[in-house]
């Protein structure tokens, strides 16, 4: 480094740059520290025996979070899992490759960094912040940063940026020399691209015309079908859990402390003179400031309630809504010339009979008029169960909403009359117009999500620690019964499994179903809905189902086989009655008529058929003016006649050849990274003890 230590380093703005762009690589790039320390057990993993620590782990983290912050984002909660994995995955990823740069003997000497980073064209990143507002590149203001005194630390971290960039810069060419384009598939991609079928037509002899009464089968022609088909019935080894979820909804102690946060906002907002609304939002909102003016229909339809009875500049809340807990601050309204209705109704459409259904309104009706509580009678009897569960609340709406019928009834009803039925094509309506209003709202808002706390997550993994011991000592079941907790059931799954069906995405806890007998309890693991303690349930082996257990459902299949036999029996006996005439088939057999394909190539979609290789390849292959072999699908037997081609055009192949080609070598670079890049993570001995330390 004697010639690159003679250079300095940038200016202050690019520091910053480089900072940004490069401290991930920077913070994963020497892990032996612990290592050399002796401190084995601070391992996250490993990869290829080469340890993982925590610490760098962390780091690595705490960086790259930083970097979203710096970019206005931030890893919530529900993101953590998710986060932690992309970085854990990266730093894996980075080490393979450094590994296989490392084998194959890759190195970049001090010369050729130094010519790129003082070469004609400087890397983007190098530059960037000597490009003025016309693009041109202040090549003396660049070269001045690179040899200040003041910027030498930094110019050796740009040095590690170059070199790393080149090392992969050289390990990409490596990868890339191994792609070959030959001239089989040049050519196959010219055909597909510029030969065509102009017209066909064709005949689908379907196997659905012979009906399941018209086929016999017997026991032997089952066994047969089963023998040939063996491999439709081997089975993969399998689990099924049953298990207890603690979930990480919020607890009740979490909404009340969040009720608890804004009533103290709304107390001390109304007894400070000083401090403005926005300075609550601040502090307390998990959404930005801003003054909206918003309709009735962008708010809860309780508290347009609270809006109509208070006065300009007061305080309405706390109350719910759909993102948490909300506190409105009025600062005014607006008169608009849209006019807005709330309404109630109970729809009776529980008949198909409808002078039953009309009886029942008018039964319901004249209750309601006797006194009945609108709520309860819509709960007990409306046909609409999105409201009824509301008590028949439909909430606020404007025009054009609601069915002509429904909302003529609710423009001209008075609030809080009950309207005798109304009919519509969804049944008889009982209609109570709760609220019409004309008025949009200017108003702060603070929100306030309801999450789950750090303390009642502690106490939903303690819970389920406690039941996975007591499970595992006593009695799956019976403790759950005991406690209270909702036992459910997986799906089954195989060992390759991501999934687990009911429970979700959690490898560990695949591994350790079938890495375990049955009835073995589990320890907790985290999934997406919380906590999960589980219990291996069913154990099935790789295997083959037998004949008798499967005989039942081929019998559909044999059946199925039998009608294809049939279908190209009665093609291959139409074909030899039509000569080369495919239009005579509708006098030979009625049942069948003659379609046209248009034109079509290689990679086309043909109506009525799609995208049927086989048909596609048939057609290419047969002589216009012939009709060919019956050609099977999935919905029968075709009979094809082309009518014209497109001929060869060697002088258009030879013109177009080194653009295909050059096309075919990028579509292969594009994907080749990612396969040799996930075909060496299969290979390679990766440790992932990262739940030591993060738990779960």
């Amino acid at each position: 480094m004697a010639m690159m230590a003679k250079m300095r380093s940038l200016a202050p703005a690019f520091i910053l740059s480089v900072g940004v762009l490069f401290v991930l690589f920077m913070v994963i790039s020497d892990s032996s520290v612990m290592q050399a320390l002796g401190g084995r057990s601070n391992d996250v993993g490993s990869v290829n025996g080469e340890d993982i620590s925590y610490k760098d782990f962390q780091s690595a983290l705490d960086q790259q979070r930083e970097i979203l912050k710096q970019k206005g984002q931030d890893v919530d909660d529900e993101s953590t899992d998710q986060f932690r994995d992309e970085v854990w995955d990266y730093i894996v990823s980075q080490k393979l490759v450094r590994q296989k740069v490392k084998e194959l003997g890759i190195v970049v000497s001090d010369e050729e960094i130094r010519e790129i980073i003082l070469g004609d064209n400087p890397p983007a990143f190098l530059k960037q912040n000597f490009v003025d507002s016309l693009g041109n590149f202040n090549r003396e203001q660049y070269e001045n940063a690179l040899f200040d005194p003041q910027n030498e630390k930094a110019l050796i971290g740009a040095e590690e940026s170059v070199r790393q960039y080149r090392l992969n810069e050289k390990l990409q060419s490596l990868i890339d020399a191994s792609i070959n384009v030959n001239e089989d598939e040049v050519l196959r991609k010219f055909k597909d691209k510029n030969l065509y079928v102009n017209d066909a037509e064709f005949v689908l002899i379907p196997y659905s015309i012979f009906p399941d009464s018209t086929i016999e089968i017997n026991d032997e022609d089952v066994r047969k079908y089963y023998d040939e088909n063996i491999k439709k019935y081997k089975v993969n080894a399998q689990r099924k859990l049953k298990f207890v979820i603690f979930s990480n909804q919020p607890s009740k102690k979490d909404s009340e402390a969040v009720y608890k946060d804004l009533e103290y906002v709304e107390s001390n907002f109304k007894s400070e003179d000083t401090a403005s609304f926005k300075y609550y939002i601040d502090i307390y909102s998990s959404q930005p400031y801003s003054i909206d003016t918003l309709a009735v229909t962008s708010f809860n339809p309780d508290v347009i309630t609270l809006l109509n009875s208070v006065k300009d500049g007061d305080i309405i809340g706390p109350v719910a809504a759909p993102e948490g807990v909300d506190i409105y601050h009025l600062i005014g309204r607006i008169k608009t010339d849209q006019e807005m209705f709330r309404a109630s109704h109970i729809l009776i459409n529980n008949s198909n009979d409808d002078a039953q259904n009309k009886e029942e309104a008018m039964r319901i009706y004249k209750e309601l008029i006797d006194g009945a509580d609108f709520g309860k009678m819509a709960v007990e009897y409306s046909g609409d169960p999105g409201s009824a569960k509301r008590g028949g609340d439909l909430g606020w709406f404007g025009k054009g909403v609601m069915i002509k019928e429904f909302e003529n009834a609710v423009v001209n009803g008075k609030i809080g009359e009950i309207q005798p039925p109304i009919k519509t094509s969804f049944g008889y309506h009982i209609i109570k117009v709760t609220g019409r209003t004309n008025y949009k709202f200017i108003v702060e808002r603070l929100i306030n999500q309801i999450k789950q706390s750090a303390a009642t997550r502690d106490e939903r993994y303690n819970a389920a620690k406690d039941f996975s011991y007591l499970a595992d000592k006593n009695d799956f079941d019976k403790e759950a019964n005991l406690m209270n907790y909702k036992i459910q059931e997986s799906g089954y799954f195989e060992e390759n499994a991501t999934s687990i069906p009911g429970i979700g995405i959690n490898k560990r806890l695949v591994n350790f179903s079938f890495e375990n007998s049955l009835n073995t309890v589990s320890d907790v693991y985290k999934v997406q809905q919380g906590f999960v303690v589980a219990i291996i349930d069913e154990v099935k082996e790789t295997g083959v189902k037998s004949f008798d257990e499967v005989k039942d459902q081929i019998k559909p299949d044999v059946i199925k086989e039998k009608k294809f036999e049939k279908a190209k029996l009665l093609a291959d006996e139409l074909r030899s009655k039509l000569g080369v005439d495919l239009e005579k088939i509708n006098n030979i057999d009625s049942r069948f008529n003659v379609k046209n394909t248009g034109r079509f190539n290689s990679e086309s979609n043909i109506s009525g058929i799609g995208q049927n290789y086989l048909f596609i390849k048939t057609a290419f292959q047969s002589e216009p003016n012939t009709i060919t072999e019956p050609i099977k699908s999935n919905r029968g037997y075709y009979l094809i006649k082309v009518l014209s081609k497109t001929s060869f055009d060697s002088t258009a192949f030879s013109n177009q050849q080194s653009l295909i080609r050059n096309n075919l070598l990028q579509q292969k670079k594009r994907t080749l990274v990612a396969e040799w890049l996930n075909e060496l993570k299969e290979k390679s001995d990766i440790v992932d003890n990262r739940y030591l330390f993060y738990g779960y």
